[in-house]
């Protein structure tokens, strides 16, 4: 595993760990790199069925590493080549069909923002706070991720977030939208709720999920994907025992990974 992240499996949950609180958990160019492989790794495994997102320490991220910035974004063609790396790993995340959740605790800014944004769920603690802030660097925010927070909190405060670079709590987080919930205890919060997700029928899950996804990135209509996703499901044993179950008054035991 890349230096700075740590992955680890428990049961049918994977978690994967920025591990730099020495730096607030700030991202490297290689640990954006290296996201896509871990997005694969989950989507590929059938034993997993979530995977949870977090940070070591007092803080999930703190965003991208500027001090590589000197460096690796001192050009034009070199910022460019590390904005695709940053793309990567979001459009990666993004695309998953099994469900992502950033547990968030601390400081959740700017790259770090990112990566809960393109997540499926965001749960976090009191201690939470968020800002994006391009404004601050002269940076323009990617047309992916400007349009996953747009649709996530609607345009007023993804203005706000942008074109300010102000930090929220998470009690502001959540009523606009950007958290599912807060949690007091935010480690069994996340674990009920994995549980929860794991415990559904996963050609449901992964298949809305997918829809889900697809309506995001501006489709409007139905396709041939997605009868073909329905139909399978309506043809699948989840789909039959999901039924048996309800007639029969009892919790559902799917069966499908």
């Amino acid at each position: 595993m890349t230096a700075g992240l740590e992955f680890a499996r428990d049961g049918d949950v994977a978690t994967l760990t920025f591990a730099r609180p020495e730096k607030k958990n700030a991202i490297s160019h290689d640990m954006w790199a290296a996201i896509p492989d871990v997005v694969a790794e989950v989507e590929g495994d059938p034993g997993l069925k979530v995977l949870v997102l977090t940070g070591a320490g007092p803080d999930f991220s703190a965003g991208a590493d500027i001090s590589e910035f000197g460096s690796l974004r001192s050009t034009a063609d070199g910022a460019a080549a590390y904005d695709q790396v940053v793309e990567g790993a979001v459009t990666a995340l993004a695309g998953m069909t099994k469900p992502t959740v950033a547990k968030i605790r601390g400081n959740c800014i700017g790259g770090g923002c990112q990566i809960s944004v393109a997540c499926d769920f965001r749960f976090a603690d009191t201690t939470a706070r968020f800002g994006i802030t391009p404004a601050k660097l002269g940076i323009v925010y990617d047309f992916r991720s400007t349009r996953q927070l747009v649709s996530l909190i609607g345009p007023a405060h993804a203005r706000y977030f942008l074109l300010s670079g102000q930090l929220i709590d998470a009690a502001r987080a959540r009523e606009i939208g950007l958290l599912n919930d807060v949690f007091t205890d935010l480690d069994a919060g996340v674990s009920d709720f994995a549980a929860t997700l794991c415990s559904r029928s996963q050609t449901s899950v992964r298949g809305m999920n997918r829809i889900i996804g697809k309506i995001l990135d501006g489709q409007s209509e139905s396709d041939s994907e997605v009868e073909g996703i329905r139909s399978a499901a309506i043809h699948g044993e989840d789909y039959a025992e999901g039924v048996a179950a309800f007639l029969d008054r009892r919790p559902p035991k799917f069966t499908a990974s």
